[in-house]
């Protein structure tokens, strides 16, 4: 059995959509509204974010925020590193998907020999760097940041020296670099991404699996062609982003997008990852109540949380 402990990051500054640091407030509103103690059963720790910038001037307009985004990758990795020599299983939900990366590093501060695979949900393939960011967010960069690859052949931008320092820190957090390697990576329902990133897609031949044969061949075929795959890792990290759900129920989310996953489709292939005792995280992220209705999203965030959590302390 596993012990679990959740660690909630409500950031909000790697967005383009305001609202998202609430997501996770959301989701705990969510388990009262289900009248599930789901919540108090585990040991919760909350990080520190940096969302008074919001308020402030954008620096860096091609990495928006990105001295921010540093220190919160900083305060994550050592939280999720802790959490992991602890023995603990570190479940993150965090607002917006940029904390990903310190959450990878987080990993690899714990256990620096493992290959680390990751299992990727969502409907964008967030291999954006400075250089080729058509919205300089940085929820479009965590995994060009965990494989550390600036993508400059297909540089769009000329990124200033202060903004290329910092992307260089926040690559090197945890002084692992790279965290992962390309083909340790799976991506599952992308189907909203830039030419940039299908160029590094490509470069690097990343594993995709389609919604559409998520839906012919099932979740647990899906699941299992994944683990097949990343069977060389020794460590696999799963993140979720709500919007790999189909546009017609998240809309709770800053960035739908249509074609994508069932609620249920998401939550039995999630499920049959727990399974896995490689399993060595868990991270949902992309809530945004405030473009819901009635906490839609939330709630079925809740419940894909719920039975995940239930199959890890199962195995």
């Amino acid at each position: 059995m596993k012990n679990i402990k959740i660690i909630e990051v409500p950031s909000e500054i790697g967005a383009g959509t305001r609202g998202a640091s609430l997501g996770v407030d959301a989701i705990k509103i969510a388990a009262l509204d289900f009248m599930s103690n789901f919540f108090v059963h585990f040991p919760t720790e909350k990080i520190e974010v940096e969302n008074h910038l919001l308020f402030e001037p954008i620096q860096s307009p091609y990495a928006k925020r990105i001295h921010g985004i540093l220190n919160i990758y900083e305060r994550v990795s050592s939280a999720v590193c802790d959490t992991i020599k602890s023995n603990f299983f570190p479940v993150v939900l965090s607002g917006e998907h940029s904390i990903a990366g310190g959450t990878i590093a987080g990993i690899k501060m714990a256990k620096p020999k493992s290959k680390l695979g990751v299992i990727w949900i969502d409907a964008h393939a967030d291999l954006h760097t400075p250089y080729t960011t058509p919205t300089g967010n940085m929820h479009g960069m965590p995994l060009a940041a965990a494989i550390a690859d600036d993508n400059i052949e297909c540089k769009v931008h000329d990124v200033d020296e202060k903004t290329a320092k910092l992307w260089n820190q926040l690559k090197a957090v945890g002084k692992i670099t790279p965290k992962v390697l390309p083909e340790h990576i799976v991506l599952i329902s992308l189907r909203d991404y830039e030419a940039e990133e299908k160029a590094l897609i490509e470069k690097y031949g990343i594993k995709i699996i389609s919604t559409g044969e998520i839906r012919r061949n099932g979740a647990e075929s899906a699941s299992k062609k994944v683990l097949r795959y990343l069977a060389e890792c020794t460590d696999i990290y799963v993140s979720f982003d709500v919007d790999s759900l189909d546009a017609g129920i998240s809309k709770g989310t800053g960035t739908p997008v249509s074609n994508g996953l069932r609620e249920r489709e998401a939550e039995d292939l999630i499920s049959k990852f727990m399974q896995n005792r490689k399993i060595c995280c868990f991270e949902i992220t992309e809530v945004n109540p405030t473009l819901d209705k009635e906490n839609l999203m939330a709630e079925i965030a809740f419940n894909i949380l719920q039975r995940s959590v239930n199959v890890l302390l199962l195995n």
